[in-house]
């Protein structure tokens, strides 16, 4: 019996001893060989282009609306609506035989008053000669010369006149200022026009340029300024590239900046931008809704950081982790500037061939050392 006791009293003791055992030290032990894995991405600098796409709208290079500068009936009409037009080429004729009449008028009155300044000047050279020896008094010759003054001062009213009325009859004769595409006509064979009238005959449009307005805020085009110094709206000078899209696919060859505003719109805050491109084959038409993507910065040596790295405070600053050469992770402050895909531009805080830890952000704490693994990311595309 005693023995019995004796038995159960050092089993008893073994038990306790067992959950007395202080089992936490040995776990901790086997945990600090273990170093938590994290992915990272190695900062390197990559070459990046900044765009921004513009609406606009469309507009000829050259315009001409086509008006009449004198009055009367249209005899005749002398192009194809939408058929190319050339500069001098004679697009409507208006009735001229009103004005051929005054023409001819004028030109009468013009021989009639050179015929009296014959006349007058050779009864003034007459008293000019009789003067001397008394035979006419120095107040008719002074009658005489006053006649002659005053006859060729009609033959040059009658030549302003001649002038005239032949400029009124070309004038019947309609023409093209440039050359382009027409549009539509207006007025057919025996339409009464007035001249200077408010509607025109016709319009032509240049378009083998065409020019693309479109809108940018005060603050983008100041950085534009910036970044494209002595080429913004320079004339002469290379200005930033620009794509035309139409309906979102590039268009023809990159245009030029060639105009920006010197006001702001103080409803849009917004600066008018006009840009040229080439238009081979007359495809894009005045009034067309596009979209131009100019070429805000370029930088050949671009460090891009992930998002999904980027943890943003309340009170706005921006960190990420970095695994030091030591292979421990601590949190560092950086500036950040722009959004690109999924990525953010970095302005400073970091620099080439340091490691940013992407995955497993919640597993770490500062000073903690990790084992690190490099995440594979898509290439960020220029936009």
């Amino acid at each position: 019996m005693k023995r019995s006791y004796i038995i159960a009293g050092l089993l008893v003791t073994l038990i306790a001893g067992w959950y007395l055992w202080p089992k936490g030290s040995s776990d901790h032990l086997q945990g600090s060989k273990e170093k938590p894995e994290v992915s990272v991405v190695t900062m390197k600098p990559e070459p990046l282009v900044l765009t921004k796409e513009l609406p606009g709208r469309t507009s000829a290079v050259r315009m001409a609306e086509i008006r009449p500068q004198v009055s009367g009936i249209v005899t005749k009409r002398f192009f194809v609506e939408g058929s190319l037009v050339k500069q001098g080429q004679q697009l409507y004729q208006i009735d001229p035989v009103t004005y051929q009449a005054a023409y001819n008028s004028t030109k009468a009155n013009l021989s009639k008053a050179e015929a009296n300044v014959k006349s007058v000047r050779a009864k003034a050279d007459r008293y000019e000669e009789l003067v001397k020896i008394g035979g006419v008094s120095k107040q008719e010759y002074d009658d005489a010369k006053a006649s002659l003054a005053q006859a060729k001062a009609d033959v040059a009213i009658a030549r302003s006149e001649v002038s005239t009325a032949g400029i009124n009859l070309d004038y019947t004769k309609v023409m093209s200022p440039i050359s382009g595409r027409i549009g539509q006509s207006k007025v057919t064979e025996g339409a009464l026009v007035n001249a200077n009238q408010v509607n025109p005959l016709a319009v032509v449009q240049q378009l083998d340029q065409i020019y693309v307005d479109v809108s940018q805020s005060s603050e983008e085009l100041i950085q534009l300024r910036q970044r494209h110094q002595g080429q913004v709206g320079d004339s002469g000078a290379e200005s930033a590239p620009v794509q035309l899209l139409v309906d979102g696919k590039p268009k023809g060859q990159p245009g030029t900046l060639k105009f920006s505003d010197v006001t702001v719109n103080p409803s849009t805050g917004t600066v008018l931008l006009r840009i040229l491109f080439t238009n081979p084959g007359n495809e894009i038409l005045p009034g067309m809704f596009v979209h131009a993507r100019l070429e805000q910065w370029r930088d050949d040596h671009a460090i891009l950081v992930p998002q999904k790295s980027v943890s943003r405070k309340a009170d706005g600053s921006v960190s990420v982790w970095v695994v030091g050469p030591d292979g421990k992770a601590n949190p560092r402050p950086i500036i950040v500037t722009e959004v690109v895909g999924d990525k953010w531009l970095l302005s400073s805080g970091l620099k080439a061939g340091e490691k940013v830890v992407y995955e497993g952000i919640m597993k770490i704490q500062p000073g903690m050392a990790v084992k690190t693994v490099e995440a594979a990311l898509p290439p960020v595309p220029a936009r």
